[in-house]
Order: C-alpha cells, then sequence, then structure tokens
C-alpha cells in the first residue's frame, strides 16, 4: 500500500516527538502544503516506505527518541534523509540550539537551523524560500550545460577524476563511483552519460535508497498485470525505458541481497523478466552505479556479494571530498556565488581577507553539499556585503575534526603517559597484541579514506603498496 500525494501541494515531513508542536504546525502548515508527521527516525523509514515519491520538504526536531536529550538521533536523521533523496531541503527546528549544534546541522545537509520556539509564519516563510532555493536548482539540471562544464574546478584530483571520465564514458561495461556524501557522485554519472555515444539515448536514475525493498524489483524489471495487488496493467522497468541509454543506480550498496543475484544476471547477458512474467527480455542499458559505503566491508559483513560487486566496478571512480581539491573551494564559491545571486537578482557577498583564509583552510565535512548550502544562506542574509571571518564562523562547523586535525600523544611525555595508565589498567598487556590492533585499525582506517585503493592508502601511511599488501594478507590468515 501506498500514501498517495494527490493535491498539488508542495509535500513536507515534519519530525518531532512533541505531539502539541506537531499538531500546531500541521495545523498551521497544512493549508500550504502536503504534511506528513513522524515522531522518531524509525517511523520516518516506515513511512518512506509507503510514499509515491520523496517530501520535497522536511522540518525535524533534533532530540528523538530513544534519545529526546541528544542531538545525535536528529543528526542521523539528516543524513539518511539526504541519502534517501539528495535534493531534499531540510530545516532543523530545535531546542538544542546551541551553536555547535546548529553548524553540525547545517554541515550534514540541512539547509538552515531554527531554535525553538519560533513563530509559524517564520517557519512558514523559511519552508517557501527552501522551495524557491529547489526550483532554481531543478532549473539548472534541466539546462542540461555541457558536459565538460558540469564539473567545476581545476585541482588535479579534479583534473584526473575528468580523465576517468572521459577515459569511461564511451566503453560498455559497468562504472562503480565511490565517495563521501555530498562530493558529487550524481555529477559524475551524468558526465559519463553525457560524454558518451549514448547522450542522446535515455538517462534513467534510481535511488536504491529511497525505495521500498519491495517496489525495488518491479522498477528495474517491470511488471505484468495482477503480478501483485495493485498491479492493475502491464509497466515497463527502468532497464527497459533506459533501452540503449544509461541507468544510474544510486546508493546500490543498499539493494536486498535477494535483487542482487538478479542485477547481476542482468549485467552478465542483459537478460531479466517482469515480475510475474516467464518471457525473457533484454536490455542493452549501460549500468553507472553509486555508493558511499565501503562495499568490501559490506561484502565481509555478508550483505554485499563479492561476484556482484567484482562485475559492477569493473571500471572505478573514486570522488575527492571537497577538503582534498585546494583551491577549488574558492572556485566553486565563486560559481555557486554569482549563480545563486544572479537567480535572486542581488549583487553577491565578497569574503574578506580574513574570511576567505578561513574559507580554504575549512575542512568542509558535507563536502560540496555543505559548502553550496552556505552560499546560499551567505547569499540570503549578506548580499552585497563585504563578509567577515566573525560572520562566515557562525556557518563553519569548527568543532568536527578530521583524522588530520585529531591531536595525537606525538611527543615523549605524553606517550609515556598514555602507555603508563594504559599499563595500570590492563591486568594482561601483551605488547605485541597492542602494536598488532594499533597497525591493523590504521591500515583499515587508510583503506576507508581512500576506498580501497592500495596505492593512495600506502602513500597516507608512508609505506610502499607491497608492504601495505603483505600486511593485509597477514591479517586475512590471521582470521
Amino acid at each position: 500500500m501506498s500514501i498517495q500525494n494527490k493535491g498539488a501541494k508542495p509535500t513536507l515531513l515534519i519530525v518531532d516527538d512533541d505531539p502539541l508542536i506537531t499538531d500546531t504546525l500541521n495545523f498551521v502548515l497544512s493549508k500550504d502544503f502536503e504534511v506528513f508527521v513522524a515522531d522518531s527516525r524509525q517511523q520516518v523509514k516506515s513511512l518512506l516506505t509507503q510514499l509515491d515519491a520523496p517530501p520535497q520538504l522536511a522540518l525535524v526536531d533534533l532530540g528523538l527518541p530513544p534519545l529526546p536529550h541528544k542531538p545525535d538521533e536528529g543528526f542521523q536523521l539528516i543524513s539518511d534523509l539526504l541519502g534517501y533523496s539528495p535534493g531534499i531541503k531540510i530545516l532543523v527546528l530545535s531546542g538544542q540550539n546551541d551553536e555547535t549544534n546548529a553548524r553540525h546541522a547545517r554541515a550534514l545537509g540541512a539547509i538552515d537551523f531554527v531554535g525553538k520556539p519560533c513563530e509559524p509564519e517564520q517557519i512558514k516563510s523559511l519552508l517557501f524560500n527552501a522551495l524557491l532555493i529547489q526550483d532554481v536548482e531543478r532549473t539548472a539540471e534541466t539546462a542540461a550545460p555541457a558536459a565538460e562544464n558540469l564539473i567545476v574546478g581545476t585541482s588535479f584530483n579534479l583534473d584526473r577524476l575528468r580523465q576517468q571520465i572521459t577515459q569511461y564514458a564511451n566503453a560498455p561495461f559497468p562504472v562503480l563511483i565511490e565517495g563521501e556524501s555530498g562530493s558529487g557522485k550524481e555529477l559524475v554519472a551524468a558526465s559519463l552519460h553525457k560524454l558518451s555515444s549514448r547522450a542522446g539515448k535515455p538517462y534513467l536514475a534510481l535511488n536504491c535508497a529511497a525505495i521500498s525493498p519491495t517496489l525495488v524489483e518491479p522498477t528495474l524489471f517491470g511488471y505484468c498485470k495482477g503480478a501483485f495487488t495493485g498491479a492493475t496493467s502491464n509497466r515497463a522497468g527502468y532497464f527497459e525505458d533506459a533501452s540503449d541509454g544509461t541507468l544510474f543506480l544510486d546508493e546500490i550498496g543498499e539493494l536486498p541481497l535477494e535483487l542482487q543475484a538478479k542485477l547481476l544476471r542482468v549485467l552478465e547477458n542483459g537478460e531479466f523478466q517482469r515480475v510475474g512474467e516467464t518471457q525473457s527480455r533484454f536490455s542493452n542499458a549501460r549500468v553507472v552505479t553509486a555508493t558511499n559505503r565501503d562495499l568490501r566491508q559490506e561484502i565481509k559483513a555478508g550483505r554485499f556479494r563479492a561476484d556482484l560487486y567484482h562485475r559492477l566496478s569493473v571500471f572505478g571512480i573514486a570522488v575527492p571530498p571537497l577538503r582534498e581539491l585546494g583551491e577549488d573551494k574558492v572556485r566553486l564559491l565563486e560559481h555557486f556565488r554569482e549563480f545563486y545571486a544572479g537567480e535572486a537578482r542581488v549583487k553577491p557577498f565578497l569574503l574578506d581577507s580574513h574570511a576567505r583564509q578561513m574559507w580554504e583552510e575549512y575542512h568542509f565535512p558535507g563536502n560540496v553539499r555543505e559548502l553550496r548550502n552556505i552560499v546560499i544562506r551567505l547569499t540570503t542574509k549578506c548580499a552585497g556585503q563585504n563578509v567577515t571571518a566573525e560572520q562566515l564562523e557562525t556557518e563553519l562547523d569548527t568543532d568536527t575534526a578530521f583524522p588530520s586535525e585529531i591531536p595525537l600523544p606525538n611527543d615523549g611525555k605524553a606517550l609515556y603517559d598514555t602507555a603508563r595508565k594504559h599499563l595500570q589498567t590492563l591486568a594482561n598487556f601483551s605488547l605485541d597484541q597492542t602494536m598488532k590492533q594499533w597497525e591493523k585499525s590504521y591500515v583499515e582506517a587508510a583503506l576507508n579514506l581512500t576506498h580501497g585503493n592500495l596505492s593512495q592508502a600506502a602513500k597516507i601511511l608512508g609505506i610502499n603498496r607491497t608492504t601495505l599488501y603483505s600486511r593485509m594478507q597477514t591479517y586475512t590468515n590471521e582470521v
């Protein structure tokens, strides 16, 4: 059963565990929005499987069950929603409104943060503004810029990324795109299609995390009349509709295990069947997939098939995180600043010298998505102004540490103190075992950061590739 959005109103998801707040907001906002209400992350997951399409907007609290006095559930919900629908605009409305929480919520991808209590009319105004931004972005996407202009930047990492896209574009084989959330994997997939000989053919995209597991198979392969309740006619799936074009499967790590075998079959010989039908059909669609998970770890955990992984990753592209793109942080700032100022018909803001230095040094944990949202907020609040470092700092999640920023006890005294405390608290200490555990953790962390690229991981660790491979074999043998 699915919930139909029969009206023409924009859809809004409200998530709060206080019924007084949800009832009030539902009453006020339902005049302008088609409202859906949930009181927890778990209820949101259940609700989303019943919707025909992801909600356009979300208004979420941070303090949700089972940890209503901490922001963790709310932070995770922001990531869940953006993984489910990258285009959703999230506004955080929370009583846990200290500046640290606000910055982190925005870094994760929330478009803005409002502390409780807040007047409903102000919330409505912010939601309408989010809709305008969504419309602008949709218009920009349909304008279909040239493929070479989809990816903005001139750094070595992006030049290499563009070279890989150009090299793989015309090949008929699958491509697996890996990268952090918000890094631009969708743009890479679109570029692969636009630069290929299939550019004039269909380009279809399906987010595997944004669809109920029970609907994935009929959506991909189609179904015949009477195959299940609600199947009132024959319908083609994405593989048929993509025809000789490109089928992009985002968040492929979310694909249920039972469907992974069927996808593998299509990849091997192009053959599939509609649900409820025995007739074999064939597809010549080129399959491109993307994930922000480490599929190698998913394989070890038994959640992803190794044979499917190897079939999907004939070509692999690792999208670099924004923190590794150097001056491209500024180029992206200029690109989005001009775009959103032009759409809003206002003068673009500028950064003073201290603010610009802060921008260049910031690690952008939310990647390009976070950068774009910061530009949107500054365009709204500071149009035509010189933004100072103090003003910019309120937009940045400076409390989130990355490996290069985490203080480690690297001087003799600190290491001595750590070792002393460790020895005092452990009854059966083993130096060999402790050193092995530390080494294995660093190796796994390096592989995770580089999405399994041995050469890059070895470089991070300061060892050669053969040494890294040898040590990985040791860990495997120990298991």
